[in-house]
């Protein structure tokens, strides 16, 4: 994968063990990836009810709620994320606990202790058979809008609008995920400023662009608690 595919891939690291988590998440961080952590199955289930990450990380040896049980039930949900690829880790080296897994749903198996390359390299093959087939521009009607996220475009009326870059790459992962919810932190990570007011400037100048009424936003949501979505029609 290239730095470019590594930077629009946000990983999940579940892991019980500080070291270990931290470990990991600094060193797929400076693999290029963005990289968000939870120490249990509890707080991976908030995280991933809020964000949407392109692969789990996910260590079976857990208190409270297991790999295992914790890949069935998100598999059990559905939607983008019942579908998101899962790598789980274990300090087991069983058959049966490789074959456990793959069951309920885990994509690849990898024993503890491992070397970090393989590791990277396991991700990697895993993303690359998840990745979606291209299919060419496709716009996203925003009322008299639209926007073309492969090309970065907006246009109304066919005219185009001009966007800055860092609104083209907000609109970007928006629609990536068109009608879900976007934390507002994990926004403000491709920003100067990680308390996300960068982010709320971009959307209200966004609204201003694409908005019949910019003051009550049908298209650019505002997702309380939460952080954005972006409606098209």
């Amino acid at each position: 994968m290239t730095p470019e595919e590594r930077a629009e891939r946000h990983l999940l690291v579940v892991d019980d063990d500080d070291r270990i988590r931290t470990l990991l998440k600094e060193f797929l961080t400076r693999a290029g990836f963005r990289v968000s952590a939870a120490a249990d199955a509890a707080h991976a289930d908030r995280l991933t009810g809020a964000m949407d990450f392109d692969l789990l990380v996910l260590d079976v040896m857990m208190p409270g709620e297991d790999g295992f049980s914790f890949t069935k039930r998100l598999r059990a949900r559905g939607g983008e994320a019942g579908r998101t690829p899962i790598l789980m880790l274990t300090a087991r080296d069983q058959t049966n606990d490789r074959i456990e897994g793959l069951t309920h749903g885990a994509d690849d198996y990898l024993a503890k202790p491992f070397e970090p390359r393989e590791l990277l390299l396991r991700i990697e093959s895993i993303l690359r058979r998840s990745a979606p087939k291209p299919s060419g521009p496709r716009a996203l009607s925003l009322g008299d809008c639209a926007f073309e996220p492969e090309r970065g475009e907006l246009t109304r009326d066919g005219e185009p609008i001009r966007l800055t870059e860092a609104e083209v790459a907000l609109l970007r992962r928006l629609a990536r995920v068109a009608h879900a919810p976007v934390d507002r932190l994990e926004l403000a990570r491709d920003t100067v400023d990680a308390t996300g007011r960068a982010v709320d400037v971009q959307v209200t100048r966004l609204r201003r662009k694409i908005e019949p009424d910019p003051k009550n936003p049908r298209y650019l949501q505002t997702v309380r608690g939460v952080g954005y979505r972006l409606a098209p029609d």
